[in-house]
């Protein structure tokens, strides 16, 4: 009887230590300097994604919350934004006002889309704003 409750014990601890960790990382990737809390969109699906991006000279890597173990690297060669549509809005609940949408148009040759709130309209434009 003890053995079992020593690998429940066991388990109940690693749950917890990975549960702390997973949130140490999300309050990390929000607090990064020039974060820009975002959703992201490839132009072939309809989902938006949500997670947290940043600049680096004309390269946005973006994280998808909350544990972000992956991370998406993007060189943007250039950007615009328009307000996002009724039908966009209805998708983007998460963001309160009115969403800005930013279209990346990628060395790669792709585009991805962007979603952020208005006040954060320059910053998710970066070098491009």
């Amino acid at each position: 009887m003890s053995a079992a409750l020593a690998a429940v014990l066991t388990m109940l601890v690693l749950g917890a230590g990975a549960l702390v960790v997973t949130l140490r990382r999300n309050r990390a990737l929000r607090r990064r300097p020039s974060n820009v809390r975002a959703f992201m969109r490839h132009t072939d699906r309809e989902r938006w994604l949500p997670g947290h991006g940043l600049w680096v000279n004309d390269v946005f890597a973006f994280r998808r919350s909350p544990a972000g173990w992956n991370e998406t690297i993007l060189w943007v060669t250039s950007a615009s934004a328009r307000t996002a549509t009724e039908e966009e809005r209805s998708r983007l609940r998460r963001i309160e006002g009115h969403p800005a949408i930013a279209t990346f148009m990628l060395a790669s040759g792709g585009s991805v889309a962007f979603a952020c709130s208005a006040e954060d309209r320059a910053e998710l434009l970066g070098p491009f704003a």
